[in-house]
């Protein structure tokens, strides 16, 4: 059975089937050569896998992410970061990168960073000296920040697998990891601009340019805090934040910015709508995979072998790294965490690794995957976002892959990095 449940994914896969139903594929064909079970099983697994009421959570930030990008954020947030960085070697580049962070606690999606504010970007730094191709390159090794820094839907998804994490905690997780990758992705830029002489922004604001900038973007700046700050004070669950930032979305959009028009909205609900059916999908296919592997006894196999290797955390954190970096290339993180972590993360936390470390390790790996040669899907997004080949991309790229391999390393082997700011607010 769970031959052919594995032999029907790698040939859906190979064929050009979505990762989602592939997943789905795999497990009917398994389920049919099995022969005793019944077919109504599947389906009711694929609807329990959504039956949720903490995942209402995920369309409701997918829609407050359409609504501020609806307008003229991405660049209010450009200009706000420029005035900080712009000034220093390769400022364009460290522009990028810093609106991409702080854009990153707005999205929770490294797709909409990069086709939102990094298609921006890349097309000015392409206008001021930049190789079109490192451009590329840069945006997409920092678009990977979207799922890392909170609010994130890779989080919210890790937590209703794997309900002994607290959400909260494990988006207050997520924030110092990503400061960190986003510090190398500066390091690496300053290198390569240094290297190839490329110049800082020409844009100098003034003093009342630079409060002006600062005040139109407190508002975007905001909705992080006010998420984070209400669900951590208690004030409201991660569900009800959701729907408070929708609710604040509108009123930044339509009020402060007044760049949300009615007319925009038919847009941004099917976007929305589109974006969610498809977390969604993939989702509930994952479920009915994962309950033929748990049917197949897969887990309770691979966690005996794991515990019969007897390895040490580290070398057990190393391997769990391995395997998750080559499983990322060819899978999107949202799958990789629904069929990994109900196997992994009970074996990390017996072994007395942290859970919220051990969670930011497997999402920072997964989300490393999106932009891993030659499958990668953010690869593919930001190469027909800047209109270069993703050979010519990818050559740009190692660099920045190198550095982030060292920021996992380190995220792997000091626990402080995840859990600093969780305990600073009694998540333990």
């Amino acid at each position: 059975m769970i031959t052919v449940l594995f032999i029907g994914i790698v040939v859906l896969l190979t064929i050009g089937v979505p990762v989602a139903f592939a997943l789905g594929g795999g497990a009917l064909l398994a389920v049919l050569w099995q022969g005793t079970i019944p077919l109504i099983a599947l389906p009711k697994y694929m609807f329990s896998g959504i039956d949720i009421f903490a995942i209402m959570a995920v369309p409701f930030f997918i829609l407050a992410a359409e609504l501020m990008t609806g307008g003229a954020l991405s660049e209010v947030l450009l200009r706000f970061a420029s005035q900080f960085v712009g000034r220093f070697r390769g400022g364009l580049g460290h522009t990028n990168i810093l609106t991409l962070t702080f854009f990153s606690g707005i999205s929770g999606s490294a797709l909409a960073d990069a086709a939102g504010p990094g298609a921006i970007m890349i097309r000015m730094m392409r206008k001021d000296g930049y190789h079109p191709e490192y451009a590329a390159a840069l945006t997409a090794a920092t678009a990977i920040l979207g799922p890392i820094i909170p609010p994130s839907i890779s989080m919210i998804v890790y937590a209703l697998v794997y309900p002994e994490v607290s959400p909260v905690a494990l988006m207050l997780a997520g924030v110092v990891p990503g400061i960190v990758i986003a510090l190398a992705m500066m390091g690496i830029n300053h290198y390569v601009s240094t290297k190839r002489g490329y110049r800082s922004s020409d844009y100098r604001p003034s003093r009342r340019e630079f409060w002006m900038n600062t005040w139109r973007a407190l508002p975007a700046l905001l909705m992080p805090v006010l998420i984070l700050g209400g669900i951590a004070s208690g004030a409201f669950t991660p569900t009800e934040a959701s729907v408070v930032a929708v609710f604040y979305a509108i009123f930044a959009g339509r009020v402060i910015y007044r760049t949300l028009t009615w007319d925009k909205l038919p847009g941004i609900l099917s976007r929305s709508a589109l974006m969610t059916a498809s977390v969604l999908i993939i989702v509930s296919m994952s479920a009915a995979f994962a309950w033929v592997l748990t049917v197949s006894r897969v887990p309770q196999d691979l966690s005996a072998w794991i515990v019969g290797m007897q390895l040490s955390p580290i070398m057990f954190m190393l391997v769990v790294n391995v395997m998750l970096l080559i499983f990322g290339i060819f899978i999107e993180p949202l799958p990789g965490l629904l069929v990994l972590v109900p196997i992994l993360a009970p074996i990390a936390h017996a072994m007395g690794i942290n859970d919220l470390q051990f969670a930011i390790v497997v999402i920072v790996n997964l989300t490393m995957g999106m932009v891993t040669p030659p499958v990668g899907g953010l690869l593919a997004v930001t190469s027909v976002v800047a209109k270069v080949s993703l050979a010519s991309m990818t050559k740009e790229l190692w660099v920045f892959l190198a550095a982030q391999l060292v920021c996992l390393a380190l995220i792997s082997t000091i626990p402080w990095i995840s859990t600093v700011l969780p305990s600073m607010f009694g998540y333990k």
